[in-house]
């Protein structure tokens, strides 16, 4: 790290730490199938954001290219185009099946994970088709939820022609998740009083049906369990806090804050790829939120500890274990809020562009009432 940080070190340093931490994600891989109008790209949406949306038709994986995987982050959205399930059963699940051979001796992130079969209610129907394609998919090794989309839902009340469908699916026993449907409405339409739901419970059954070497890709991919999100950045703070201790602990012949800032750094680099900000949004906020250079260098540190009651100040180059803790678990606990309000699309202006100001007084009023609760013992002046 230079003796006077600048805005470019510290653009680079995070870019760095954010491209090793999307390595350190991966990628989660899911296949969607269904007839044609049955809402699937609505419901991935809904569910991940519309970021797979603007990707346009993703990437051929197959030499007669029906098979396309559409990647954004660290989610990959398999589907296919010009073909049609129930009609062309045996060619897609011959794509399918050539995929999942290919991808089997690779890493993890690129094997395919999880498969939704999306049915729609208003269809009221399930033919021995689509019962087909499921048993097909299943027997390539492939976990199955079976997801019925466009289910109306008013107060609480299902429709009861969708229950109706969804038990005789499931009296078919077929090889999909707990043998459920989960029932959907990926968007709600007040004027008919239609609710949004069933988001959550497909979500849970994904993170159930997946290896468990995906879920930090999914939790970081998805946009609607943000507990999740939270959990995930509590424990990547944890994790800086203690190793922040130690560094502030250590007899080392230059300032701690050069030791604390590679950790800070890549702390909050890692809480905005759970949060799902891409490069460009989350340096720019960071920037923003830290002043560039808050969290680089003596001066700025010395400026952070103010803050926080009873740490007194940078006594010859030094901070102790405890002050060194309390400002990067500060830190840490400051950044999730400023990326957790972004993700939910705030703190921005009417034009799309980052509120700078804003931001960067959100994480300083987290910071402060992070500081105050986690108060060190005091430090001799």
């Amino acid at each position: 790290m230079p003796d006077s940080p600048t805005e470019s070190w510290f653009s680079d340093a995070f870019r760095n730490a954010w491209e090793t931490e999307q390595r350190r994600l991966g990628r989660f891989n899911l296949a969607i199938f269904g007839k044609t109008g049955v809402g699937k790209s609505t419901l991935v949406n809904a569910i991940f954001g519309d970021e797979i949306a603007a990707t346009g038709i993703g990437e051929p994986v197959t030499r007669e290219e029906h098979l396309y995987l559409h990647k954004s982050g660290t989610l990959g959205v398999l589907d296919t185009r010009g073909l049609e399930v129930g009609v062309d059963n045996a060619a897609i699940i011959a794509e399918v099946g050539e995929h999942v051979a290919r991808m089997r001796h690779r890493p993890l992130e690129e094997h395919l994970h999880v498969a939704w079969f999306c049915v729609r209610a208003g269809d009221r129907r399930f033919e021995e088709t689509e019962a087909e394609f499921v048993r097909e998919l299943a027997r390539l090794g492939v976990p199955v939820l079976l997801v019925m989309t466009q289910v109306p839902r008013i107060e609480g009340q299902v429709h009861p022609d969708a229950l109706a469908l969804a038990a005789e699916i499931e009296r078919r026993e077929l090889p999909i998740h707990r043998n459920h449907v989960y029932l959907t409405m990926a968007l709600a339409d007040p004027f008919a009083r239609l609710e949004a739901h069933g988001l959550m419970d497909v979500l849970d059954a994904t993170f159930r049906s997946a290896p468990e070497g995906v879920a930090n890709a999914i939790t970081a991919a998805q946009r609607i369990d943000l507990a999740r999100k939270r959990k995930r950045a509590g424990d990547a703070i944890k994790l800086a806090t203690s190793a922040a201790g130690t560094a502030g602990a250590s007899p080392i012949p230059f300032s701690d804050a050069a030791v604390l800032v590679p950790i800070q750094i890549t702390l909050m680099a890692s809480i905005a790829s759970t949060y799902g900000l891409s490069l460009e949004r989350s340096t720019a906020a960071s920037l923003a939120a830290t002043a560039a250079a808050t969290v680089a260098g003596r001066t700025a540190v010395t400026s952070l500890l103010k803050l926080i009651p009873g740490a007194g100040t940078v006594v010859g180059g030094t901070v102790n274990a405890a002050v060194a803790g309390t400002l990067t678990y500060a830190v840490g606990h400051a950044w999730t809020r400023v990326c957790e309000r972004l993700a939910q699309g705030d703190l921005q202006t009417v034009g799309g562009a980052l509120d700078s100001a804003t931001i960067r007084r959100v994480f300083m009023d987290e910071f402060a009432k992070q500081a105050k609760r986690r108060r060190p013992p005091a430090v001799e002046r």
